[in-house]
């Protein structure tokens, strides 16, 4: 389900969907002319790298101005548009990849993607919270992303379709990942051998659960994983500014809609100023380049402080995201090898398909 297929979201009509469509395409034509004019080539890492990071930048930096600049419907059936095409491309391109299947299905009411390799051995449950700073994308869309992690953790993976922004302001999306993470253990799936992940907005409402399953009692898991989370709504950080040229987010990144009133220093939100003392084992990926780079770093530093077990990959000349929008450049590889082995380090191989008997497809 993408968040147009709810009842409660409203859509644009087919004939202004369908010029935002050809907005958003001239959008795209317009941020590709303007890359050779920024010399492309120039920067820390070799030619082609170079050449990925310069394109992704532009094009992903346009395509963030175009859509926040919408009335919320028109974003919606974007959205919705594109998520049709992934459904199409993507899971046949990931099974052929990475032997990786995508199934639609609910974990305790809370609708999402399974995507499972189906092998003997299944070497973890992973719950992963999508990014989109907590107002889009869908589970379809992340599906090359998470065929890799599923490939490469050897763990079956949820990614769960929790509420965005501004429909469902905080707490709704928080609740949904609580949801989840109660109806996995229901099912029967060890903690020990439980991953939560996830990226940008998911990453920062993945360290909001944690604070969550504290105040309800329930067991931590056994590892964070967090790429370029968005742990501080403040946006107070020098990187916020002097980052700007050089990230793929909009210089005016939207988080009023989510809060929806609520501080962007409440520790329930911003995880900057929680109390991570009762954090797992965590993972952190952040690039040089990216604007939430101060913001993270002082939240690994609050790790460290609580004497939290912290592996943290800063590769300087990146930006926001970056394994996820350039897996094939070396900095994503480095990362996703110390993942595995961080996956591997901290997690109980749990028995096979544990999760298929509780949760069929759709």
């Amino acid at each position: 389900m993408v968040m147009a297929d709810r009842p409660e979201v409203n859509t644009a009509s087919t004939p202004v969907a369908a010029v935002t469509m050809l907005g958003l395409a001239e959008n795209m034509v317009n941020a590709l002319a303007r890359v050779p004019f920024r010399r492309p080539w120039e920067g820390p890492s070799g030619t082609v790298q170079n050449m990925g990071v310069s394109v992704t930048r532009q094009v992903i930096r346009s395509f963030m101005g175009y859509s926040t600049g919408l009335p919320i419907e028109e974003f919606r059936s974007m959205e919705r548009f594109l998520d049709d095409v992934c459904k199409v491309v993507l899971p046949p391109w990931v099974a052929l990849r990475d032997g990786t299947s995508m199934d639609a299905c609910d974990v305790n009411g809370i609708p999402g993607l399974w995507a499972r390799r189906h092998s003997e051995r299944v070497d973890g449950t992973v719950l992963y919270l999508h990014g989109g700073g907590y107002i889009g994308t869908s589970p379809t869309m992340y599906a090359a992303f998470v065929g890799a992690l599923v490939k490469g953790t050897g763990c079956e993976t949820f990614v769960a379709d929790y509420r965005l922004a501004p429909e469902f302001p905080y707490p709704a999306g928080l609740h949904d990942a609580v949801d989840v993470y109660q109806g996995l253990l229901d099912a029967g799936v060890d903690p020990a051998s439980l991953i939560v992940a996830g990226d940008s907005g998911g990453g920062g409402l993945a360290t909001s659960l944690m604070a969550e399953l504290s105040e309800r009692g329930l067991p931590r898991p056994a590892c964070l994983v967090l790429f370029s989370p968005e742990v501080d709504l403040e946006l107070d950080h020098p990187s916020v500014t002097d980052n700007a040229p050089k990230d793929i987010l909009p210089w005016n990144i939207p988080v009023t809609s989510y809060l929806h009133g609520v501080g962007p220093d409440d520790a329930r939100v911003s995880a900057v100023f929680a109390d991570p003392d009762w954090f797992p084992p965590t993972f952190v990926v952040s690039g040089g380049d990216e604007m939430f780079r101060d913001g993270i770093q002082e939240f690994v530093d609050r790790l460290g402080a609580a004497g939290v077990e912290t592996e943290v990959h800063l590769e300087e000349g990146m930006f926001h995201v970056f394994p996820i929008l350039m897996p094939w450049s070396e900095p994503a590889r480095r990362v996703f090898a110390a993942m595995d082995r961080f996956v591997e380090e901290h997690v109980r191989p749990t028995a096979p398909d544990a999760s298929d008997a509780a949760f069929s497809p759709a």
